[in-house]
């Protein structure tokens, strides 16, 4: 049998999926996106996955856009697009659960397999945010009061922090860095 594949819209910054039931569908196969009563809201690095499984089409002004389409307008509305959706991609790879980020300040946000990361009211401790992820390419540099605010941010809700380095071959590396206190 073959999986559907549900139609999409560009809009700037997001992508969204009209159709209920496909907003649906696509929401509880991997809580992708924002789901409101009346459509699905993907990020960019989210709608970018689902395209190249094949589990979405995206037009742009009745027009379908192929991947590198949608990859050229990602870089322009993100300069950090590659980066971020490399790690994005590498983190669902690994069957992890992973929301943005920017509410909290930083790119992502993994939970631990089996968690549901959209569940409604009180949460156990295992089912909170386990990891903050900032991503960044090979070359970034930063100061120490940047990696000092990412580490205190993360310390602040209890999740730990992963500094997700990806080389020029698109290779991941993470470091986690932890706050101690003496």
């Amino acid at each position: 049998m073959e999986e559907k594949v549900y139609k999409s819209e560009l809009s700037e910054e997001k992508v969204i999926v009209w159709d209920k039931d496909g907003a649906r569908q696509i929401f509880d196969s991997g809580w992708y996106g924002e789901l409101l009563e009346d459509r699905l809201e993907l990020a960019l690095v989210e709608a970018m996955l689902l395209l190249e499984r094949g589990k979405i089409e995206i037009k742009n002004k009745k027009k379908k856009m192929s991947r590198k389409d949608f990859y050229e307008h990602c870089l322009k509305i993100d300069p950090r697009f590659h980066t971020r959706y490399v790690v994005y991609k590498d983190l669902r790879d690994r069957g992890l659960p992973v929301r943005t980020g920017f509410k909290f300040g930083c790119d992502f946000r993994v939970y631990e397999r089996g968690v549901t990361p959209v569940k409604k009211g009180p949460k156990a401790q295992h089912e909170h945010t386990h990891w903050i992820v900032f991503c960044v390419a090979e070359d970034y540099t930063c100061s120490f009061q940047e990696l000092s605010r990412a580490v205190r941010l993360a310390h602040n809700i209890r999740a730990n922090m992963l500094w997700a380095v990806v080389d020029n071959e698109s290779d991941t590396t993470y470091y986690q860095i932890t706050y101690l206190s003496p």
